[in-house]
């Protein structure tokens, strides 16, 4: 019975076509306006996205319209607070939203053990230092580098991973049927947009170090943790470059003040 009524609703949202950049950002301008109908189009034509997402969370004993349901509702979020002044395109935008409404979905199905308070403190820092070096290091983390980065031990991390039956710290969503306690442990400090924005930031703020002189885009590079994933601290950097700590301090307020005032930098220096 399930299944006709996903075939059902698969062969429904088919009928909605997908939508190129011009027109999500044309939507997105009347939907501000107050357009309802614009709105709608706008869900319809993602709804795909919701099923694509939905499926790689996948496991037994949910049934996947019910994951479908939820991702829906992140979407319908996502309608809502999408801003084509950010010139990014709605999937990419969405993904995050409809991701988070079915992880906190499943975190209110499956988180069936509770955790001691200490436990409690210690998995909500993992979960913070996960996403933070995920970011950094372009790979999911190890144990040994999340305890690193929240200065505890390893053995502390694994302690928080009671469920290990249920859920893996290396599992993969939709692969295995199960997905890692990181990805169902629920993020009240994560934030979609500004993780969505530091990631294309980052490849943006390098293409505009590309205007300064040689010297101005190194101290910055060193300063903001381009070189290594490790900022450098002034005194450091005069040790390296052969300045004084002063020097070091002047210049980067100079390559700054020349990226604010570059057209291109207003968005990501804002």
């Amino acid at each position: 019975m399930e299944n006709m009524s996903l075939q059902i609703y698969f062969s429904q949202i088919k009928a909605f076509p997908l939508l190129s950049f011009e027109e999500e950002l044309e939507l997105a301008k009347r939907i501000q306006q107050g357009e309802r109908a614009c709105w709608q189009k706008l869900v319809e034509s993602n709804l795909r996205l919701v099923v694509k997402i939905a499926r790689a969370y996948m496991i037994p004993d949910i049934p996947l319209m019910d994951l479908i349901q939820e991702g829906n509702l992140g979407l319908i979020h996502a309608v809502e607070r999408y801003d084509p002044v950010r010139c990014v395109r709605f999937s990419t935008y969405a993904n995050w939203w409809i991701k988070q409404s079915i992880v906190r979905f499943l975190v209110n199905k499956r988180r069936i053990i509770r955790l001691p308070c200490r436990k409690e403190e210690i998995l909500q820092k993992v979960q913070k230092s996960y996403h933070a070096l995920t970011q950094q290091l372009a790979r999911k983390p190890t144990a040994g580098e999340i305890a690193g980065e929240i200065g505890v031990t390893q053995k502390d991390v694994n302690s928080v991973l009671p469920m290990t039956n249920i859920l893996s710290l290396d599992g993969d969503a939709g692969e295995t049927g199960t997905a890692g306690i990181l990805e169902f442990y629920e993020d009240y400090t994560y934030n979609p947009e500004r993780a969505l924005l530091r990631k294309d930031s980052q490849a943006a703020v390098r293409k505009l170090l590309g205007s300064l002189k040689e010297r101005e885009k190194n101290i910055l590079m060193y300063r903001y943790q381009f070189k290594g994933n490790k900022r450098y601290t002034l005194k450091k950097i005069s040790a390296k470059m052969g300045i004084s700590p002063e020097t070091v301090r002047q210049i980067e307020l100079r390559a700054i003040k020349k990226l604010r005032n570059n057209p291109e930098a207003d968005f990501y220096l804002a």
